[in-house]
Parts: C-alpha cells; structure tokens; sequence
C-alpha cells in the first residue's frame, strides 16, 4: 500500500472518532439540559395562575421569557434579582397586598408557670324546684257609685316546678347555666277576690238576719270550695213541691232569693255563692234549707216566688262557691 493512501485512511479513522465523541457530548448536554427543566407556577394579583415549564432559574429570565411584565404598583416574590425557591413559585401581588410576617419575641415559659396558668371548667347538671306564684283575679259584681268592700271567695296557692340546669363552673365559680328541662309538678291555684255592694244595716229585724251581707260576713275568712253545679229553679206549688205550705226541709219558710235545695251532700245551713248571679236581690248569695227527691249532689234548686219565675230561670250549670 502507497504511503499517500495509509495517510489518507489515517485522517479519515480521526474524523470518524473526533465525530463520534461529538456526538456522545450533545447526547449528554441535551440531558443534562432537559435534566434542568422546570414547572414554574406564577401567581398574578387578579387570583388567576398559569403553569410554565423552564430552564430558567432567574425569577426576571422566567418572567421575561414568558413575556410578562411586572408594573410599578406590583411586587413580586421571590424578588426578580433572586432565583426561584423549592416552592417553584413566583406570586406577583399589589404593593398594598404585601404580606409581612413579623416574628414576635416569646418568653420562656416553664412548663410550672404554664401549668399555673390553666383553668379548670367543669359542667354539671343540677335540678331546682322553684315555686310558681299564683294570680289574684278579681270580679267586681258591685253597682256603679255605691260603697264596695272586698271579700276573698278563694285563697291562692303557689305553684311547684322542677327546673333542670346545666351549668359550667371556672375555679369553682359559676359562669354559665343553661335550662335542659321543665316540669310542673303542682300548679297555682288563683286567688279570686270579689268587690261588692256593701249592704249597710240599720236595724237588726228577722228579714235582715238572712241578708246578703249577714251571710258574706258569716263566712269570711273561710276558703270556699268552687264547684259547677247544674242549677234550676222551684216555687211552693203542688206541682214543684207537693204541697203548698213553702216549708223546707230545715223547718223554716222558703225565701225567694235566698232558699236552696240541694243533695244530702251539702249540709243544711251550708252557704252558697253563685258569682253568675250577684246581680239577683240576694247578691249572689244562697243558704241550702231545703230538701228534694230528684235533687243529687251535683245540682241544686232556687226557691222563686212563682211558678212562671221558676220556669223562665230553666237550667244551668252555674259555678259554685261551697262554704261548709
């Protein structure tokens, strides 16, 4: 072989392995370089984001590569002379948005002092019986521009509910009570106070013996009990009695307005008041002398002085105060 042709096989044998470790450096920096690549995410200040992917590192060469522009009202973070930090964000904010931390200095607390400092609370729950006050109704059955006086026809009487509470102690010391429950375990009873007419008395004869105010004031003081009782009417006649004499059971003669007859369950002499009729000659007021076969103790009977009256009274159920 001519030594011009060994030459040329010689250079040629360069070239290929010169072009062969080029080849094998590109193929290494193009990895490495995507190797370098990165996700960006940058933040504006109208809460929108975009993702941008980089080889960049430079917080202004990422921002001018995508052809954004930071105005002089804006701030952004990571400054644009810094690089990108492990967060791989950029947040771009207006200059009044601007967040700043301000690290607080703590004093050293031992776990004694803190221990000191903390406060037990505590619930319970806890029952309460509590009395329920009764009303005081009065009825005024008195005429207009007459003396009055004020009788008691019923004593009121308290109520009793159980109330249950939980309640939130701090260091012992109540600071909060709620009610969980009510129950009523007895209700009030109302007082009932009546204004009348007061009946002046000036002579002391039969009649005015079984007045109305004789009768009111034979039972002051005492606590009546308040029954509803069908009501009706009678006269002495044959036909209401069986006889014509008007004598009642108790021996005396039957007054209109003023003699009941009622059950074996209401004593003769017992004192009856009817509210619904304190407008009636008597004021309301009724004494049991009488007797009847067809009366029973859940109704009684209003002696009148004819039969027609009798008649039109009818039958009612009337509340009844029983003084025995």
């Amino acid at each position: 072989m001519k030594t011009g042709e060994r030459l040329s096989i010689k250079i040629i044998r360069k070239i290929v392995f010169v072009s062969i470790i080029l080849i094998c450096l590109l193929t290494i920096g193009v990895k490495a370089s995507r190797s370098d690549i990165n996700y960006v995410t940058i933040v504006f200040p109208e809460d929108y984001e975009i993702t941008v992917m980089t080889s960049c590192v430079s917080v202004s060469d990422i921002l001018s590569e995508n052809h954004i522009i930071v105005l002089p009202d804006e701030v952004v973070y990571p400054r644009e002379d810094s690089n990108i930090d492990n967060t791989k964000t950029i947040t771009i904010s207006k200059a009044n948005e601007e967040k700043i931390v301000v690290a607080e200095e703590v004093e050293n607390i031992s776990t004694e002092e803190l221990l000191g400092k903390y406060v037990t609370i505590t619930e319970k729950i806890i029952t309460e019986q509590v009395e329920i006050p009764y009303e005081t109704i009065t009825k005024d059955v008195s005429s207009v521009g007459t003396e009055t006086k004020d009788t008691v026809l019923q004593e009121g009487e308290k109520g009793l509910k159980e109330i249950k509470y939980k309640v939130k102690y701090q260091d012992d010391v109540e600071i909060e009570r709620n009610v969980i429950s009510e129950t009523v375990i007895k209700e009030p009873v109302d007082r009932i106070i009546q204004i009348s007419t007061k009946i002046v008395s000036r002579s002391r004869n039969r009649s005015e013996t079984y007045s109305a105010a004789t009768l009111e004031a034979s039972v002051e003081g005492m606590t009546p009990k308040v029954v509803t009782l069908n009501t009706s009417a009678y006269c002495a006649c044959a036909k209401c009695t069986g006889k014509t004499n008007g004598i009642t059971s108790s021996g005396a003669k039957a007054k209109e307005w003023y003699t009941v007859a009622a059950g074996s369950g209401y004593p003769i002499g017992t004192v009856i008041y009817i509210p619904a009729l304190a407008n009636k000659p008597n004021g309301g007021w009724f004494v049991v002398e009488d007797r009847g076969g067809a009366i029973s103790n859940n109704r009684i009977d209003i002696y009148m002085g004819s039969h027609q009256s009798a008649i039109q009274f009818g039958r009612k159920n009337l509340e009844c105060y029983i003084y025995q």
